[in-house]
């Protein structure tokens, strides 16, 4: 437990670092290109969500079985969009003097987000199938319970009972009785039944200072009436 507690610690932590330079680095590349104040601080907030909204949503399309094209290319935007900061703020871009085309890209970039997220938000997560309710043995839509469905279902069409033969009856024939059959050999039983078998005739005994009865035992343990015997074995 303890292992178990340190290693998701650890995962938890490296997260938090991660995330925390990847949102400086964002930080800093909009600061330089001329977006100041609360806009340098939203723009990290709004990649980041973008890659998390577009990730979610791919993964459950693909559980669905469906395409997931457009959450995967939404994906790969916000990924250029932060590896692409991590990248440029390492020392290979003067934050002093950020090019036009650079500006450009980070001003266009909330109209490009607002965009891939309304499209994200309002996708459909699943295909809706056609109900089947003609079958009987069709499953129930979703939502609806089989005892629901199986109220909802038609009923079939009653057949026409035959009408009875007025010169011929049928002959009564009595039903044949079973005799039940008698119990078999005793069977040779696991070690780990047999002790489950003695504890619960000691405890019978100490309850009621009598013998346990092979039949309780056996009930209680859950065994057929054939293993009566094989647990009378035993006591």
């Amino acid at each position: 437990m303890r292992a178990h507690l340190v290693r998701v610690d650890a995962v938890v932590v490296q997260a938090v670092i991660a995330g925390a330079l990847s949102f400086s680095h964002l930080h800093d590349l909009a600061a330089a290109a001329g977006q100041g104040g609360w806009k340098a601080w939203a723009y990290p907030i709004s990649v980041d969500l973008l890659l998390v909204a577009a990730w979610r949503r791919m993964r459950q399309l693909q559980r669905a079985g469906e395409a997931a094209g457009s959450p995967r290319l939404w994906f790969l935007v916000a990924l250029a969009a932060s590896l692409g900061a991590n990248v440029a703020t390492a020392g290979l871009l003067d934050l002093g003097h950020v090019p036009a085309s650079l500006r450009v890209v980070v001003a266009g970039w909330p109209a490009v987000a607002f965009f891939g997220g309304t499209l994200l938000a309002h996708a459909s997560h699943v295909r809706d199938a056609p109900a089947v309710l003609d079958s009987p043995t069709a499953d129930p839509p979703e939502g609806q319970t089989p005892a629901l469905a199986a109220v909802n279902a038609p009923e079939p069409e009653a057949l026409p009972v035959p009408a009875p033969d007025p010169v011929t009856e049928p002959a009564t024939v009595e039903p044949e009785t079973v005799q039940p059959a008698p119990p078999g050999p005793a069977v040779a039983l696991p070690p780990v039944l047999i002790e489950r078998v003695r504890a619960l005739a000691d405890e019978h005994r100490s309850a009621t200072g009598r013998p346990a009865d092979p039949d309780t035992v056996r009930a209680r343990l859950g065994l057929p009436p054939s293993m009566t015997a094989s647990v009378a074995a035993h006591l």
